[in-house]
């Protein structure tokens, strides 16, 4: 996977939650409204702040995440 240097973590900021460079956008609102059939250009309009690169590494974000696997682990 390529560098996500643009997906951040703060504790201080929307909960914790992944966010787009430290803004109050999170990966999630960004994935939903691609999810719910919104093209990368009506994002782009409806947040103006942020930058295709962003919307990109959102979706590479999300997809990642979703690979991710739970392990068990033995109890003592």
């Amino acid at each position: 996977m390529g560098q996500l240097n643009r997906i951040t973590q703060q504790p201080g900021v929307m909960g914790g939650k992944a966010c787009i460079r430290g803004m109050r956008v999170t990966v999630g609102m960004v994935v939903g409204q691609i999810g719910s059939g919104h093209s990368v250009d009506e994002v782009l309009t409806d947040y103006p702040y942020l930058e295709r690169e962003d919307i990109m590494q959102a979706l590479c974000y999300a997809a990642w995440r979703s690979e991710e696997r739970e392990v068990m682990l033995a109890t003592a």
